[in-house]
This record gives structure tokens, C-alpha cells and sequence, in this order.
């Protein structure tokens, strides 16, 4: 074999390699085309919504953030130990921290233990609007500083 005639059998080689190469990055493959790209829906699979969660409170409803009506339902859990009698205070502040609503959050199970209760809770704040926080307090009937414990998450009442 001759040195042109290697030389032209790796030209068209070359040239061949660059031709496929086009076609990889300019011809569509069946997983992008249009309402099929596998990629966007396994990440908007993998989008959770995820519940406020603390040590000692745990809101599914409303989330951080959330806008609410002026009245609305709180839905979550808390340990057994933040109720009195089954309840526990929640206030809703402004961003001055002025107090301008709130309600009780009520057990609907057992509060007699150090495990999580569900509760739910109806608030109101009637004569507001804007961002707010939602404060959710322990039960404390001795009144003695130490005992106090509170949880809060950021609001929009609308």
C-alpha cells in the first residue's frame, strides 16, 4: 500500500468520524423529543413537598411560606409532653411581633406520652394581612420561665 493511499483512507476516516459525530449532537434522540425528556421528569418526580419539622412540632399544614386565609386549619403533631389537657396555644404575629390572631391546637389521640400527637388547630386572624409568623407555644401551667418552649414558621395571611 502506497503512502497517498494510506493517506486518503485516513482522510475518509476522519471525515467520516466527524460526520457522526454531527449527527449525535445535531439529530434529536427519542428521550428529548418533545414531551418525552426523561431527565425533566424524573426531577419533577423527585420534587417533595416536605412538612415544617422540629424536634418537638411537626406542621404538614400549612408549610413555611404558605399564604393562608385569614382563617385557616393548622394540621401537624407534637409531643405528648407540649399539651395540657389535651391542648396547647398557637398565635399567629406580625412582623413586629404584635400579636394579631392565634387558636388552640387540639389532640386527636392520646396526649399522654413523649411520642408525637396529631393535632389540629382552627386560627384566625381577621383584621390583618401580610407576612406573619405562626407561633406554635407549649403548654405551661406552672408559668415558670423554664418551662416555656415555642416553635415558629413564617406565614403570608392574605
Amino acid at each position: 500500500m502506497s503512502t497517498r493511499s494510506i493517506s486518503i483512507a485516513l482522510s475518509m476516516g476522519l471525515v467520516i468520524i466527524v460526520i457522526l459525530a454531527i449527527a449525535l449532537f445535531l439529530i434529536p434522540s427519542p428521550a428529548s423529543a418533545p414531551g418525552t425528556d426523561k431527565t425533566a421528569q424524573n426531577e419533577s418526580a423527585s420534587i417533595k413537598v416536605v412538612p415544617f419539622s422540629s424536634d418537638n412540632v411537626k406542621v404538614s399544614a400549612p408549610l413555611p411560606g404558605a399564604e393562608v386565609d385569614k382563617n385557616f386549619e393548622v394540621i401537624g403533631e407534637a409531643r405528648g409532653d407540649w399539651y395540657f389537657e389535651g391542648t396547647f396555644p398557637v398565635q399567629v404575629h406580625d412582623s413586629a411581633n404584635n400579636r394579631i390572631g392565634g387558636g388552640t391546637a387540639k389532640s386527636e389521640s392520646d396526649w399522654m406520652t413523649t411520642e408525637f400527637v396529631p393535632f389540629s388547630a382552627n386560627i384566625s386572624a381577621e383584621n390583618y394581612s401580610g407576612p406573619a409568623i405562626l407561633a406554635f407555644l407549649k403548654s405551661n401551667p406552672s408559668g415558670l420561665p423554664e418551662n416555656d418552649d415555642s416553635v415558629s414558621i413564617p406565614i403570608v395571611i392574605k
